[in-house]
């Protein structure tokens, strides 16, 4: 399996991280500032070196979110349309995480 470049204060291989640790809290987000995977936004302002950019929507059709479980990668589009399930494993995303879309993501409709 391909190695994908993750950062941040990992708790466990499924990508959960000091800051977010329920059963659901299994996806890592690719920052478009640094390409890089990391658990939340507050992992990456605590470990990156540069100040944190947002998806724009115009490239909403590239991998962007990982399945911890699976490592299954995501566009943006098939994120936010996987009703909170991977497509790939099935296991459950974080239904929370939509109250950081705007943290994430530019303009969600």
């Amino acid at each position: 399996m391909k190695q994908l470049p993750l950062k941040g204060k990992l708790v466990d291989e499924e990508t959960r991280c000091e800051h977010y640790q329920t059963p659901q809290d299994i996806i890592a987000i690719k920052f478009d500032c640094c390409d890089t995977y990391y658990p939340c936004f507050k992992c990456h302002d605590e470990c990156a070196d540069h100040p944190r950019t947002r998806w724009p929507k115009e490239k909403f059709d590239e991998k962007a979110v990982l399945c911890g479980v699976c490592k299954h990668e995501l566009t943006v589009n098939e994120y936010l349309k996987s009703g909170y399930e991977c497509p790939s494993c099935k296991s459950r995303f974080n239904e929370g995480c939509r109250l950081h879309y705007d943290v994430y993501f530019e303009e969600i409709d």
